[in-house]
């Protein structure tokens, strides 16, 4: 069943930032587990400090706003992502006690209760608070072919909570993080931005995580450092000979002679034209060049006999 975030905290979907925080003020002192015994609390309060996660962000709730809770936490297409650079999938993380202390701060009424990310039992209080690092943010970083061969400069714009100067009160402020791509970076590549997640009293920023993803290319496709490149010829080409033509990534046109007869396992590999090497964007792996034979689909008598006699082998 899926979560109405503004049903569960009692506003309209066209709820300002004041009314979210006052409804989420409201309803967590209500179900908060310490004041509230009632059967259902607790997983009301789950519910509310989720809610609240996600009204109160400028960029989930616009996600969620326009996409349902299924493009928040099934991740959306990243051409609606900031700039097309990236896409994330949302995940609740689960403890709303982070949360309610989070909003209340310094004034929080229930503070003498919480040490590290869970609520104190009575009888076994302690002061203060432990803090500990929300859990790392993943959002993914579609890249070209391009962009992974040459390296290039990404700039994404990110909203996050900052602390105010009082240290008890927060505000959502944007901030743009700068990537340096390098040449020969892989799928899979993470580029860690350390504590830019959101900021709390209690907590420690979370790490933001871009994980490399590598868009399809129309010509090449990649295994490691090396570019496959994949050509149909005729069966009239493979027997007799042809010449390739290869634009490559960085603007040059190769002409590669194929002298050889191309039966369906050969490959033609020409060092050093693949993916620059990440450690050393000097050395580059190597271009192969494999073949799709197109057999004809009929033949006449007529051409099966001279194929016979082109073909017959003398001992």
């Amino acid at each position: 069943m899926s979560n109405d975030y503004y049903e569960t905290l009692e506003i309209n979907r066209d709820a300002t930032d004041a009314d979210i925080k006052k409804a989420y003020r409201r309803l967590a002192l209500k179900f908060h587990p310490s004041s509230n015994r009632n059967p259902g609390s607790s997983e009301k309060f789950v519910q509310l400090g989720e809610a609240y996660d996600v009204l109160s962000d400028p960029r989930k709730k616009a996600t969620y706003d326009k996409f349902g809770e299924e493009g928040l936490k099934g991740g959306i297409p990243p051409e609606f992502g900031s700039g097309g650079a990236w896409s994330s999938k949302y995940a609740y993380h689960g403890k709303p006690d982070k949360t309610f202390r989070q909003f209340f701060g310094g004034d929080n009424p229930f503070a003498d209760f919480y040490t590290n990310d869970a609520p104190m039992q009575l009888g076994g209080l302690q002061p203060g608070v432990v803090k500990t690092q929300d859990s790392p943010i993943e959002r993914d970083l579609h890249l070209s072919l391009d962009d992974l061969f040459h390296g290039c400069t990404k700039k994404i714009k990110i909203s996050r909570r900052v602390m105010n100067e009082d240290g008890n009160t927060s505000s959502i402020r944007d901030k743009i993080l700068t990537i340096a791509v390098k040449p020969g970076w892989k799928e899979g590549t993470r580029i860690i931005f350390s504590k830019e997640g959101d900021q709390g009293p209690n907590s420690i920023p979370a790490d933001i995580v871009f994980i490399v993803q590598q868009k399809s290319h129309p010509m090449f496709v990649r295994q490691q450092n090396d570019l496959i490149y994949k050509v149909k010829i005729s069966l009239e080409m493979a027997l007799t000979g042809f010449s390739v033509d290869v634009q490559t990534l960085d603007g040059r046109l190769l002409r590669i002679p194929i002298n050889d007869v191309v039966h369906p396992t050969y490959k033609k590999m020409l060092t050093g034209e693949g993916m620059p090497l990440s450690q050393d964007p000097s050395q580059r792996g190597d271009l192969i060049i494999t073949f799709d034979i197109q057999f004809p689909e009929k033949l006449s008598a007529e051409s099966k006999q001279l194929i016979k006699q082109a073909l017959a082998f003398k001992n």
